[in-house]
């Protein structure tokens, strides 16, 4: 990624827009409008922006992608390539929305309130993605209106004649047997956590 892309994408994420071209010229110290065109033909080539029917500059998937620079080891230290290189190999690049999301008109985002889905690493405050279902299959974790109530758990099927039920991820919570009614409104896809 070069000084210009890197500019031109931390403009965009503070402001929540792309620049005009005269403030491109500003932003990477162009005294030419032509300079910023042809750097602005360059990235259009490239696949790093795109412009709409009207010629304004739209971003793609590079402005939501951040970089993969290796694995980590979780046990004993070891070296890891790249974690302190500044100049980042752009194959290697991630975005989180094509990771987390099949579905964008399906997928919306819930924040965990309660301990329930503690040992499923779900804590409180955390972010679940969660994709609209109406069907689940055994082990999913859903989002279930169980008689009249929401909450988050793991799915189970029939078991004997009881039926579908609800588990808990924390022993402290009893399984969710529904008296009435059970509906999967949702199948959660992933977890967030900001530290």
């Amino acid at each position: 990624m070069n000084a210009y892309t890197e500019k031109l994408i931390t403009f965009y994420r503070s402001h929540k827009r792309m620049p005009t071209y005269a403030e491109l010229a500003t932003l990477w110290s162009f005294k030419s409008k032509n300079a910023v065109f042809r750097v602005v033909g360059k990235m259009v080539a490239a696949g790093i922006v795109a412009k709409d029917h009207l010629g304004r500059l739209v971003p793609t998937s590079t402005f939501q992608e951040t970089p993969v620079l290796g694995l980590v080891k979780a046990g004993l230290p070891s070296a890891i390539d790249g974690v302190e290189t500044y100049g980042i190999d752009e194959s290697e690049m991630i975005s989180f929305d094509e990771f987390l999301i099949k579905d964008r008109a399906k997928t919306y985002i819930l924040e965990v309130d309660g301990d329930s889905m503690i040992d499923a690493h779900i804590a409180k405050g955390d972010l679940v993605i969660v994709e609209r279902a109406e069907k689940a299959r055994d082990g999913d974790i859903v989002i279930a209106e169980v008689d009249g109530e929401w909450t988050m758990k793991y799915f189970r099927e029939q078991k004997h004649d009881t039926g579908p039920w609800l588990e808990a991820a924390n022993k402290n919570y009893a399984p969710i047997y529904p008296e009435h009614s059970l509906r999967i409104a949702a199948i959660v896809r992933g977890v967030v956590r900001k530290y």
